[in-house]
């Protein structure tokens, strides 16, 4: 049966990679690859409408996730204190995590689910969801129904984050669907950006309001939107696939190639027996597999929640009056990179913006908590605001320009779509629950540090030195392991895998 496999994993993987070797002797010029089809020679006007309306599910994972905790942090945390500092803590940190695990849910049936009702249906129940989350956390009157929203949006959240990248790379052309799909990480960041510039002059009620707005316009918007012509092939829909993939390419673009080629490997993965979330462990997905979890793993614990949900604590904490100032910074700052990032995605590859953002992110941690480490000390304290700041700018500017958007691109990327289902919903898992362990436990660190009227900040330094060791490991992780993508089509890159698989862990 192993040799069974083995042979039809060869068969997919060969013809593509000898392709792929041919277009490499043939049509390799500067810094990429020229198109081998002229299927990308017309309109782009769909793919452009389809991204924009879905990644509007990415606004709404910013605004959730990145900037609606610290939003209250800001503004009405006062509105919950019942007579003790430490049950508003434990109801924050729990406001500010709890989002996570309703995510988590999300990430463990989301590949399921857009494997059953398609890539667009599952947006549309998404953002219901988000829809009554919104609405629980607008009108509620106490904790419970607070806590309820935000599972309940977390839970369409966690959903989002799967589907969203996952339908642009399987709607864009090879040439730019790194672009395409870093557009998921830059309307993160824009989401989380007009939070941290609207909170500290709104509620987070008045916030609620902006997430239920954009939920209904994207619910809306989808009426608008294809399906994925990857997805109408793998369920059988043939005329349906053609029709969808001439509507996206352009009525004069030639999609025959691209077709065909959809079709083969299609063909050939269902051929391979079904894959279960156990069946993911065996060797020749094994490769895949680290890549996927490990890179969302180390985002996470590399301290991303620290700051998208105690910013304005840690200002605090390093001298500011207020966090609000900072928070203001953040949210001006943020967006440009993203930008950037979005740009060099298929300029300049995957994995170089790995390397670069990794060290970027580990230098800004690793400044920060020289920072604290100099302020235990009482040495230069009238330096250390502006040096924690600048720290954790680097760090977020480092996290936008690279990680943040290329763990999305690469994860929708280096799964065969056999097990594309079950392999991206383990990944998505593992970046929530990395993000809820960092939200739950770093308030609880920030208060465990505490005595008397101060604090003893060496903990808080020596959590930003292990955020900084992780983004270090992180980057050796990278430089090892993960492969480039740029201007590969979906099956190239998948048939690599299976083929680097057999040969890796053989």
């Amino acid at each position: 049966m192993e040799h069974q496999e083995s042979t039809q994993q060869q068969d997919i993987a060969e013809p593509l990679i000898q392709q792929d070797e041919k277009r490499s002797i043939t049509s390799e010029e500067g810094d990429g690859f020229r198109p081998r089809n002229t299927s990308q020679r017309g309109s782009l006007g769909v793919v452009w409408l389809s991204t924009a309306i879905a990644v509007w599910g990415s606004f709404l994972f910013g605004c959730c996730v990145i900037g609606l905790a610290d939003s209250l942090l800001i503004s009405d945390s006062d509105s919950y204190q019942e007579g003790s500092q430490s049950f508003t803590i434990r109801i924050y940190s729990v406001f500010a995590s709890i989002a996570s695990i309703g995510a988590m849910i999300g990430a463990i049936t989301s590949g399921h689910i857009s494997d059953y009702i398609g890539r667009k249906g599952t947006m549309r129940m998404a953002a219901v969801l988000c829809i009554i989350g919104w609405l629980a956390i607008c009108f509620t009157q106490g904790v419970w129904f607070l806590d309820i929203g935000r599972i309940c949006t977390g839970y369409g959240i966690g959903i989002f984050s799967y589907v969203v990248p996952v339908f642009i790379a399987e709607i864009a052309p090879k040439d730019l669907r790194g672009g395409f799909t870093s557009l998921n990480e830059f309307m993160i960041q824009v989401g989380g950006s007009i939070t941290y510039l609207l909170g500290p002059v709104l509620t987070w009620r008045m916030l609620a309001l902006v997430g239920l707005i954009t939920s209904l316009m994207m619910l809306l918007g989808l009426f608008f939107v294809p399906e994925s012509p990857r997805w109408l092939v793998m369920i059988g829909k043939q005329r349906e696939f053609e029709a969808t993939l001439q509507r996206l390419r352009g009525k004069d673009a030639d999609i025959s190639f691209e077709a065909s080629e959809i079709q083969e490997y299609t063909k050939k993965l269902q051929q391979m027996p079904k894959t279960r979330i156990l069946d993911l462990f065996q060797k020749r997905y094994l490769h895949s597999i680290i890549i996927g979890v490990g890179l969302m793993l180390f985002k996470q614990f590399g301290g991303l929640n620290a700051f998208t949900s105690y910013a304005s604590a840690i200002l605090e904490l390093a001298g500011f009056s207020s966090g609000k100032f900072g928070t203001v910074v953040i949210g001006l700052c943020q967006t440009p990179v993203t930008i950037m990032a979005v740009v060099l995605m298929d300029r300049c590859g995957r994995r170089p913006l790995l390397l670069i953002s990794l060290v970027g992110a580990c230098l800004g941690t690793f400044l920060i908590g020289v920072a604290f480490c100099l302020k235990d000390h009482e040495l230069v304290l009238n330096l250390i605001p502006k040096i924690v700041l600048a720290g954790i700018l680097i760090y977020l500017w480092s996290f936008a320009s690279g990680i943040g958007s290329a763990s999305w691109v690469i994860m929708s990327e280096i799964f065969p779509l056999n097990i594309k289902g079950a392999a991206g919903s383990l990944a998505i898992c593992a970046n929530w629950f990395g993000s809820w362990s960092v939200a739950y436990t770093f308030n609880s660190l920030m208060n465990w540090s505490s005595w008397g009227d101060g604090r003893n900040v060496s903990q808080l330094s020596g959590t930003f030195f292990l955020f900084s060791a992780v983004s270090a490991a992180a980057t050796l992780f990278v430089a090892k392991l993960v492969p480039e993508t740029r201007r590969r089509t979906l099956e190239e890159i998948q048939a690599h895998m299976l083929s680097s698989n057999s040969h890796s862990y053989s």
